[in-house]
Parts: structure tokens; sequence; C-alpha cells
């Protein structure tokens, strides 16, 4: 195994079936400011994440990891029952057994679920991140909103992704940090990233999950290797797609926004006053905007336009 130019051995620098062996017994990798010990004992899905996963760091055995995660696929009674994948973090099941051809989407889902759950130390927005020029663009959103179809065009097109799910910000400073992961793209979405880029990277499409088909895009390789590279936050937008609208983009009153921020927040009341002084400090330092779409070639456009205007 080899190092790359940064110093640290990848994912990729391993074989698929070495891979494959690390994974049953356990690999470590460094996702963002999280570093991740992995067990998966599925080989459907190996191939998948060793694509997905090529550009994360490995990290040595003797890692004090952040969580320690695992995939077990469970065999079926021919006739009676199908096979199923029970997903666990140190050691306990957050959930019911899924079924084994969802194991990737099984895998991802927990993996952010534990992010969510854990991640105290920082305030966890609900919102993508993508980065131009040195500067964060917050996109804020419930699910359903667009924002990861948002973020994967963003991604494609130039601008650095930090994450489709997750705006982490240490309370106290004014910078996001990256925690740069496949994207879950879900429905419609899958086919217009598929005809938006070429040079889109999607793993397989998987039916019949509680959200429906998804696919996961693989992270651009320089927003991993830049993982460490914090940005600070310059635009507030808050998106939603509406079919058959024109794009825009519509400055927001400082205090709507601040409402429109804390709402989606992960842990906004949990941190108290330090996750008030958070929002506010985001809030006084960033422009607020709402922002409307339904074509996804428009939208991206408009929002480097307004970013290369506004740098």
């Amino acid at each position: 195994m080899t190092a790359n130019s940064t110093g640290a051995a990848r994912v990729g620098d391993l074989s698929e079936q070495h891979f494959g062996q690390r994974l049953h017994d356990g690999i470590g990798v460094q996702i963002g400011p999280f570093a991740a010990r992995i067990v998966v004992r599925s080989e459907r899905i190996v191939e998948s994440l060793y694509r997905l996963y090529r550009d994360y760091a490995l990290l040595p055995d003797d890692t004090v990891f952040s969580f320690h995660v695992r995939l077990d696929e469970r065999r079926g009674v021919p006739g009676l029952r199908a096979p199923r994948v029970r997903f666990s973090v140190d050691g306990r099941a957050p959930h019911e057994d899924m079924p084994a051809e969802q194991a990737l989407a099984v895998l991802e889902w927990g993996i952010n679920l534990v992010i969510a759950l854990r991640s105290h130390a920082f305030l966890m927005l609900h919102s993508a991140i993508a980065e131009f020029r040195g500067h964060a663009m917050l996109l804020p959103a419930a699910p359903g909103a667009g924002k990861t179809t948002l973020c994967a065009g963003l991604s494609l097109s130039g601008w650095r992704l930090f994450s489709d799910e997750f705006g982490l910000m240490r309370p106290g400073t004014p910078d996001m940090l990256p925690v740069p992961r496949p994207l879950a793209l879900k429905n419609e979405s899958i086919s217009v990233i598929r005809g938006f880029s070429a040079n889109a990277n999607l793993g397989p499409e998987i039916p019949g999950t509680r959200k429906g088909t998804v696919a996961h895009l693989r992270p651009p390789g320089d927003s991993i290797l830049r993982s460490e590279d914090a940005a600070p936050v310059r635009w507030l937008v808050f998106p939603e797609w509406r079919p058959d609208t024109p794009c825009a983009l519509i400055e927001l009153p400082k205090q709507e926004g601040f409402m429109h921020l804390a709402t989606n927040a992960f842990n906004y009341e949990l941190l108290g006053e330090s996750g008030y002084n958070a929002v506010a400090t985001l809030i006084g330092t960033a422009s607020c905007h709402r922002f409307v779409y339904s074509d996804l070639n428009e939208a991206v456009a408009l929002l480097t336009d307004f970013a290369n205007d506004d740098t």
C-alpha cells in the first residue's frame, strides 16, 4: 500500500479484494472531523463502497474512533423469509433489521444517524453546504426541498462539497467544518443528476426504501482531500424546489433568517446559549436569501453568478 501526495493512505490505494477483507474485520476511515470504524459483513455492497469511498483516508487500528458501526447480513429462510441486514453502533441496533437489498442505504443512513445523535460539540444544522472561492454557502432546508439535488449540482460545477446533510459549526467560531459524504439522491433527482453532468459517478439504484428509490453520488475527490479546510459562511440561502417555477433569489430580513436557521438545527435547543450565539454569529456575518427553483442548470448558474459578483 502506498501513500498519496498528502501523506495519507486512501481506500483507493487498496485493491477491491483487500478492501473487502478489511471491511469484514473492520476498517478505519476519516470522515470530516470524525474517525469512523466500519465493519461490513455483506458481500453485496463491497464493490459500491469501494467506489464511493475510494478517496477517504485510512486510519490505523489503534486510532481512538469517534464511533464504531457495523452492518451484518442475516440469512433468510428460502420461501419464508428474505435476507435482512442489521445496522449497529457500538454493539447496539438503533432500529429493526432491513431488507438486504437496501444494505448500502441502511449503512449510509446509519452513519448519518450516529453523527446527528452524537456530535453535540457542534451546532448541527440540517443543511447542505458548498464553498466558492473560500466562502461557504449554507443551504438549510427541510426534507423534500431539493437541497441535496442543488448541492450535488454545485459540487459538479466547481464548488467544493462540504455536506448535503450537516452544517457543522463549532460554537465560538465563525467557520463551518466539512463532512463530505456520498450524497443520497432520491427518485427523480437521480435522473436529473445523471443528465446534469457526465462526471456524476453514481452507485446502484436502490428501490423500495422508506424514501423511495435511492442512489448515492460519489463526492468529488478534492472535496474529500480538503476535509480539514474550514470556511466562513458568507451566504445563507434557503432553497425550495417548485415545479415549473422560474429561479428567484429573494433577500430575507435577518430576523426571518434567524428563525428559519434555528428551525433547521438538530440541536439548537440542546446547546442553549451557545447555540443561540452560534446562530446569531451566522446571521450577523452572512446575507440571507430565499431561493426558489425548478431547473437545476438555471439554479446552479444563478447561484454561481451571484457568488461571483459577491466575492
